[in-house]
């Protein structure tokens, strides 16, 4: 009997076109069970009888029979849920018990009420008892180049140990970014430069401390700049295939990170994001 659960929710659409698929091989690899969920909204029709026996609900059919065949195709159960997204799949995943992980689409852009709310993705990592992964590039291969641009918070080890199971060959890189008081310019000697530098060292060794961490291909790199130029720059050079952060630092930890929300909505690479176990 598989010792852990890893859901793959699917919004039926091309910004889910990897999700089953990218579900399938980490469950796998976790030897973990596989459930295919989409979340339909409450708009009545008949369901099929195979998604009744299962206690799913009511929804459209032609929603209930895509998912069912997409589901049969990676050996996945389906599910399919009515709701609110987020409470939907935290609720499966309370249900289920042991949930790995949450696999996600893409995001879909919504202009300016996305700088107004949340999204629906921001809202499920919220709510998930358990790592969030979003599956943007083809399922083809496994990661072989993980990058963690971290600010040595526990959210940020999380997400490291995580990457470590789902990505156990994979080589681990960490890099944080040093970003200086507003004005302020780096440069060594300078007594800004040199206080910041000093507490992002301090901030380091607490966190390679920190236990479960996956042995690192070279200690984390302290590069003086803005967050994403940083990490830009690193993935690029390492050709990264996944990006691991924490959803917040440990300033407001009930809330996402600015800096997570950016990449959930625009991901450079599949990303996954934790939360502190």
């Amino acid at each position: 009997m598989s010792s852990c659960t890893v859901i793959a929710a699917t919004d039926l659409s091309a910004r889910s076109a990897h999700v089953a698929g990218r579900g399938a091989s980490l469950a796998r690899g976790l030897g973990a069970r596989l459930i295919l969920a989409h979340v339909a909204s409450d708009e009545g029709g008949a369901l099929p009888a195979r998604f009744g026996a299962l206690g799913l609900g009511r929804a459209r059919d032609k929603p209930a029979d895509l998912l069912t065949e997409i589901a049969q195709a990676h050996g996945a159960e389906p599910r399919l849920l009515q709701g609110a997204p987020d409470a939907a799949l935290a609720g499966l995943a309370a249900q289920e018990g042991d949930v790995a992980l949450i696999v996600l689409g893409l995001h879909r852009e919504r202009g300016a009420l996305d700088l107004l709310r949340l999204t629906t993705m921001e809202r499920i990592v919220l709510a998930a008892p358990c790592p969030v992964l979003v599956a943007h590039q083809p399922p083809d291969r496994d990661y072989a180049q993980v990058l963690a641009p971290t600010d040595f918070t526990a959210a940020s080890a999380a997400a490291l140990i995580m990457a470590a199971r789902i990505a156990p060959k994979a080589r681990f890189h960490a890099i944080h970014a040093l970003q200086l008081p507003i004005g302020a310019i780096f440069k060594r000697g300078n007594t800004e430069t040199e206080a910041a530098l000093k507490r992002a060292e301090t901030l380091k060794a607490g966190f390679l401390a920190m236990p479960g961490l996956p042995p690192l291909a070279e200690p984390p790199e302290i590069v003086p700049g803005g967050v994403h130029q940083v990490l830009a720059f690193r993935r690029e050079e390492l050709a990264a295939d996944l990006v691991c952060i924490g959803a917040h630092s440990g300033r407001k930890p009930d809330s996402l990170g600015n800096y997570a929300r950016d990449l959930m909505r625009a991901p450079p690479t599949d990303l996954l994001v934790a939360k502190p176990g």
